[in-house]
């Protein structure tokens, strides 16, 4: 499957498992995404102040915590994000973030990171409420069916 969306984008992937951050991170290269990768919220938060990032896909429990500010920092920046985690539901996430239930192929990943991204594109991330009123459209754009796609009604067809 192709993300056409996701080629040439700079992407932040905070996992503390090893194979599955590897996993993704070789996903989304595949894709054409530049990717930064980290096992902690630590270095996570200096790495989302980078300016050309254009999305993320994190876990929640990490091995310094949970990822709560983390989630409010790029919500503040207009980062759009993909809660990934075994947790649910993800408390301190943003509501309006898109969750998927590991395990999950990297398709559906995927695919809902590049319609997040698809969806936010035009807007500038100088206005985070612009992002976060456009974000909620994502309620009505639909994936492919799948039951790790639980929230938000993104793949419930």
């Amino acid at each position: 499957m192709e993300f056409p969306a996701l080629r040439g984008r700079s992407i932040l992937v905070v996992e503390d498992e090893m194979l599955i951050g590897m996993d993704i991170r070789d996903a989304l290269e595949k894709a054409g995404a530049h990717v930064t990768a980290t096992t902690t919220v630590r270095h996570a938060l200096i790495l989302v102040e980078h300016d050309s990032l254009a999305g993320a896909i994190m876990d929640h429990a990490l091995r310094d915590g949970d990822s709560t500010e983390l989630c409010a920092r790029l919500t503040a920046r207009g980062i759009p994000y993909v809660s990934y985690s075994g947790f649910d539901p993800v408390k301190g996430a943003s509501p309006d973030a898109p969750f998927v239930s590991k395990p999950a192929s990297m398709n559906t990943l995927l695919g809902v990171l590049e319609n997040l991204l698809i969806l936010s594109r035009p807007l500038s991330r100088s206005n985070p409420r612009s992002f976060r009123e456009n974000n909620r459209k994502i309620h009505d754009f639909v994936i492919p069916a799948s039951p790790t796609v639980q929230r938000f009604g993104i793949g419930l067809v």
